[in-house]
């Protein structure tokens, strides 16, 4: 559900340090928030401290939010920490490889034009929808 950003109680958090707001703030341009943030049914933030940041940046009125039903300060610091300890960043071989695929993507061969400019026709042809 969308909520005003100006709603949204932010108290003390475990974080301190935000990182790059602006990278994360050009991934919300590019492919809008993907993962809400997370409040109480006060609107006290329990997760997405930067994600907030970030859309604040852009000048966003409203966010992306999950209510949960958890107002113990006990049950909301042990959600903030889940959230983010099991994250795994990607290793460099496994962005290589990601790099590689999204060039392969965008600049396909020759061969897999003319493969997909055969398979549109023919799903013309026969009013295929995908």
């Amino acid at each position: 559900m969308k909520v005003p950003i100006e709603s949204i109680v932010v108290n003390k958090r475990i974080r301190k340090d935000m990182g790059d707001i602006e990278a994360l703030a050009e991934s919300f341009k590019c492919y809008g928030q993907i993962t809400p943030i997370i409040i109480n049914r006060k609107n006290i933030l329990i997760a997405g401290g930067r994600r907030i940041e970030a859309a604040k940046f852009l000048g966003w009125q409203s966010i992306n939010a999950v209510i949960i039903d958890k107002s113990g300060e006990l049950e909301q610091l042990e959600l903030e920490l889940e959230e983010n300890k099991y994250r795994k960043d990607f290793n460099d071989a496994e962005v290589a490889e990601a790099a590689r695929k999204i060039y392969k993507l965008r600049h396909p061969s020759i061969f897999r034009r003319v493969i997909n400019a055969i398979g549109r026709f023919f799903k013309k042809l026969f009013h295929i929808k995908d």
